[in-house]
């Protein structure tokens, strides 16, 4: 008589959409210890050292996404109002997120992500003297 084996009920993912996730963890990206204390928000969802993320959510805190894969910081931007978001790109799939800027976050990364425009500009700069 053959017996069958329980098997583990399948775990339903995490839906942080309406409650904060309050865990600590390790960046994937430079092993920093990240937790939500010192962000200034209650959804933390990039490591305040190197800005880096995971690709976890298809929408915002619901932890849908297969990818995995690990998103750079590629630039920020300035919502309505003044609030400061960094853009992640993810190097497995290449989607694109915004994240609100933490209270917590390195201030040099997020600086050297808003002037690299500058210091890479889409054209030749002696085109420039062209125009004056």
């Amino acid at each position: 008589m053959s017996q069958r084996i329980p098997q583990k009920p399948k775990r339903r993912p995490a839906d942080f959409r309406s409650d904060p996730c309050g865990d600590v963890f390790t960046c994937r990206s430079c092993g920093w210890p990240v937790g939500p204390a010192d962000a200034g928000t209650r959804h933390r969802n990039h490591c305040p050292n190197c800005l880096a993320s995971v690709h976890l959510d298809d929408e915002p805190g619901d932890r849908s996404a297969e990818c995995g894969g690990l998103m750079e910081p590629v630039a920020v931007w300035v919502r309505k109002g003044g609030e400061w978001a960094i853009i992640h790109r993810c190097r497995v799939c290449g989607v694109l997120h915004s994240n609100r800027v933490a209270a917590d976050d390195n201030p040099s990364l997020l600086m050297s992500l808003a002037v690299k425009p500058l210091a890479s500009p889409p054209f030749p700069l002696h085109r420039l003297e062209k125009l004056i």
